[in-house]
């Protein structure tokens, strides 16, 4: 195969992709979009509420709980952080 054909049959293999890939990419773009907000929200409650014993660690997983669960999220995990004594 030429080069151009090999471009021509990759860039259809991207479409293609592309296409029937449309719904969980836009569902991982969202939840990527989510939990920046989340790691964002967390850093937040960290200068806020430090001094109040509210505070949580900024990690992947509590921003990922709080970009899927939203604010019962936050509350699960300060119910989970006052559960184990921490």
């Amino acid at each position: 195969m030429t080069r151009e054909e090999l471009l021509t049959v990759g860039l259809l293999a991207a479409v293609l992709a592309v296409v029937c890939f449309r719904r969980p990419l836009g569902w991982l773009l969202k939840l990527a979009g989510r939990s920046a907000l989340g790691a964002a929200a967390l850093a937040v409650l960290n200068q806020v509420g430090g001094g109040l014993g509210l505070g949580l660690g900024v990690n992947w997983f509590n921003a990922l709980v709080l970009g899927v669960l939203g604010a019962p999220g936050l509350g699960l995990l300060l119910l989970a952080k006052w559960w184990s004594g921490g």
